[in-house]
């Protein structure tokens, strides 16, 4: 959807260039998830060599002689530090923000050690592997996760992972959750489920794009009461988007093609976007079933 209307705001008529530019952002969200779980590496190893210089400084308070390596030795922190396949893909993707930029993991790292949540878990001597991960857990969920400073930071970096940033954050909060022993690991998610899934994004662009015109005739008739210039482009091209799926993806169930857009259209939309468009395609859908044109392969697909 982003993509198309950019095509619009752009008058761009390149279809293989912007195809190469969604699959592009597609494929970044990755390096989102990959700079998001190296937060933690980085929190480590700057406050370890904190600790460090800080015993060694010549007038060292006798805590700082002393220090608490509670927080460095994180069970979760040793759990990342055994993921060779993380460490691979990071000099893979050339995931080195943090080491060239790191004003943020800095204030994350401050935080952290002024929030309440660590002084609990550091006034508490002992160490479990459950209270660990749930330290975790609370400190992605309560501070990194919803830091300003590293959102506008993350925005700014790469303009396409603003709509990508919740999903990769509760990605993250539930792999860590999930975590129960030292045998377990973080799973690194891959963008595509398998080749179909990557097949089925370039066919849904590739069709709209190319059928906007015959789309757009299936809903003109079918908004009396409004003016081409007065309805909101964005509402235009996810008709035209719902309706490629219920006319060339006979795979697809209707209500599931139904639900997605108005999920769609009231997140980007107007306020009115997604009463307007669930009248459209309801008429639609019942127009396309009266002279055959949907047409669904499986059982429960209509």
């Amino acid at each position: 959807m982003q993509t198309i209307y950019a095509m619009h705001q752009h008058e761009s008529d390149s279809l293989d260039k912007e195809e190469r530019f969604l699959l592009q952002s597609i494929d970044n969200s990755q390096d989102l998830y990959l700079l998001m779980l190296s937060i933690f590496d980085e929190l480590q190893l700057k406050e370890r060599t904190y600790l460090e210089l800080a015993s060694k400084k010549h007038l060292a308070t006798k805590e700082e002689q002393n220090p608490n390596y509670k927080f460095v030795n994180n069970s979760f922190f040793k759990i990342l530090a055994n993921h060779t396949a993380f460490y691979d893909k990071l000099e893979e993707r050339k995931i080195d923000n943090w080491k060239r930029n790191d004003d943020c993991i800095i204030f994350l790292l401050e935080a952290i050690k002024t929030s309440d949540l660590y002084k609990r878990y550091m006034a508490v001597e002992t160490t479990e592997f459950k209270k660990d991960i749930f330290f975790m857990y609370d400190v992605f969920n309560e501070i990194i996760a919803p830091n300003e400073k590293l959102y506008d930071y993350l925005e700014d970096y790469k303009i396409t992972w603003v709509d990508d940033i919740p999903v990769i954050n509760t990605l993250l909060s539930k792999q860590i959750k999930a975590i129960k022993s030292f045998e377990d690991t973080i799973e690194l998610p891959q963008v595509f489920k398998d080749l179909d899934d990557k097949e089925f994004v370039r066919n849904l662009f590739r069709k709209t794009v190319l059928n906007e015109v015959e789309f757009a005739k299936e809903f003109e008739n079918k908004t009396p009461n409004w003016d081409k210039d007065r309805i909101a482009e964005l509402d235009t091209i996810i008709l035209k988007m719902a309706i490629c799926e219920l006319l060339k993806f006979p795979s697809i169930p209707v209500k599931v093609t139904l639900n997605e857009y108005l999920e769609i259209s009231k997140e980007y939309s107007t306020p009115k976007s997604s009463i307007f468009i669930n009248g459209i395609l309801d008429n639609l859908v019942k127009d396309f079933k009266a002279s055959e044109k949907l047409k669904k392969s499986g059982r429960g697909l209509l």
